[in-house]
């Protein structure tokens, strides 16, 4: 595995300044098939790893491979910093716990997920330290989402079934069933408190991760009637959903051409977007933007909503990062505050 870099064309002012920038291109040698970041502790004294060699956190990337490898890379030089090898097929999805700390997630066709502990307390003889293999699906697992306070884990595979995990026990909760086709895609809330699935059968699900109860489900109707799609018949069958950062929309891309946007409490879309071969979905950190990517090869970027959280809505966020829904049942305060709290006045 190598680096190969392209200078860019800029003026001497910028490079004396900035150094030239550089377009790298990790070369893996073998299908990428799934990607995730996270940020890398800086170097202790004495400690030669290349990956903190300048004694500051950096960023790597996590590379899942078609033959069931996943390289880590320090983006910034391009080094590969280690293998972790475990799996006996495509890696298909990888997810690092979103709180900072080194324990990064893999799903793979072997039908198992991976926990891989990276910290330096978790390295051994052989290698990086294998926390944990999380049996139980029947069918490739190719989706997998830490919630934001890292206590859960929800899992999809080509089963009408989600698997939600505990991050500290590293055992199965419980599943979560309800569609009436494959899972494709889950995502959390921001603040932890919501679980979105989405399935082929054109539905999306709004869960309590806490209680396994369904709290809305979110059915996509062909708008034929709205766009022209000539005379081909095109199915609804889902393929993305995730969240807003502040935890307000939800997007959603569909084998239908459409990317929709939904408001959290309301049951049709409030934005739509004609597009084609659409595959994966993705807001910018901080809003306002969606990225997809697409079978042809495409990542497109779209405007999204954007609204001024209300105060209600910050305080139940703020509150719902540290509190169950369990948590908040028992607090003494009324039941209408009760059910905001725990989103169940939709």
């Amino acid at each position: 595995c190598k680096t190969s870099e392209r200078k860019s064309r800029g003026s001497k002012a910028e490079t004396r300044s900035h150094g030239a920038a550089k377009e790298k291109t990790l070369e893996c040698g073998q299908i990428v098939w799934g990607l995730a970041f996270s940020a890398w502790p800086a170097a202790e004294e004495g400690d030669m790893d290349p990956a903190s060699a300048l004694g500051l956190p950096c960023l790597v990337l996590a590379t899942g491979l078609n033959d069931g490898q996943i390289k880590v890379w320090e983006v910034q030089t391009g080094h590969l910093l280690f293998s972790l090898l475990g799996h006996q097929d495509v890696v298909r999805d990888l997810s690092f716990a979103p709180n900072g700390s080194p324990i990064l997630v893999s799903a793979s066709r072997d039908k198992t997920l991976r926990v891989w502990d990276l910290s330096r307390d978790g390295r051994n003889v052989q290698g990086w330290r294998q926390v944990q293999v999380l049996s139980g699906h029947v069918q490739w697992v190719y989706c997998c989402s830490i919630s934001p306070d890292c206590s859960m884990l929800c899992s999809a595979a080509g089963e009408k079934s989600a698997l939600l995990w505990s991050m500290r026990s590293y055992t199965l909760i419980r599943r979560l069933e309800g569609h009436q086709s494959s899972v494709v895609s889950c995502d959390f809330s921001p603040d932890s408190a919501l679980l979105v699935t989405a399935s082929y059968d054109a539905c999306v699900i709004m869960w309590d991760p806490y209680t396994g109860e369904q709290l809305r489900t979110l059915r996509h109707v062909p708008l034929h009637s709205t766009l022209d799609y000539s005379s081909e018949i095109h199915t609804s069958s889902l393929r993305s959903v995730c969240f807003s950062p502040e935890g307000l929309y939800l997007a959603t891309v569909a084998d239908d051409r459409l990317l929709r946007i939904w408001a959290l409490e309301l049951r049709s879309p409030v934005a739509f977007a004609p597009m084609t071969n659409g595959l994966c979905c993705m807001y910018f950190p901080h809003g306002g933007f969606i990225a997809t990517g697409t079978r042809d090869g495409h990542v497109q970027f779209w405007t999204a909503p954007r609204v001024l959280s209300s105060l209600k809505h910050l305080c139940r966020k703020a509150l719902r990062t540290f509190l169950t829904t369990y948590q908040v049942l028992a607090l003494p305060i009324p039941r209408k505050l009760k059910e905001f709290l725990t989103y169940r006045t939709f």
